[in-house]
């Protein structure tokens, strides 16, 4: 059984500003013209997170889909709408738990189609403090010079 996965969007930024715990795969439920849109490549990421009102569901918010051209005004979508999220009800008490217990958050790291379904992965996430990135930073360029140095050689 092989699995056909094609990613679409990534969340470069999501790594950069937050420890990334535990991650997890969701469905989005989508009106047709979002899927249309998300297989042409237009969607967005950067800016979205990840609601979880009393722990009952799970809603991606502030995700940019491009409206699809062909579909005309009034069979077309609202392009900054909130998403619902397909998850087991056992995995959104367990970010529920952790977001309201230990200050953490959910992003959305990329988007995804895996047998033609689109599938967005999430992770619990933890705020890095300014000089956690400043290490990122360091570490990032301390590995680029090491690998200039060992082409040269």
């Amino acid at each position: 059984m092989t699995e056909n996965i094609k990613i679409i969007a990534t969340n470069r930024k999501a790594s950069f500003e937050y420890f990334l715990m535990e991650k997890f795969e969701a469905g989005l439920v989508l009106q047709g013209s979002e899927i249309k849109s998300i297989r042409a490549g237009q969607i967005s990421i950067q800016e979205a997170y990840v609601d979880l009102p009393e722990g009952q569901e799970a809603w991606l918010v502030e995700a940019h889909i491009a409206p699809y051209e062909q579909a005309g005004t009034y069979f077309n979508h609202e392009p900054k709408r909130r998403r619902r999220l397909l998850l087991h009800k056992k995995q959104i008490r367990e970010l529920w738990n952790n977001v309201r217990m230990k200050g953490m958050t959910v992003v959305p790291t990329r988007v995804y189609l895996k047998d033609g379904r689109a599938k967005i992965e999430i992770a619990l996430a933890k705020g890095k403090k300014a000089y956690d990135k400043r290490a990122t930073i360091a570490k990032r360029d301390q590995a680029r010079d090491h690998e200039r140095e060992s082409r040269v050689r």
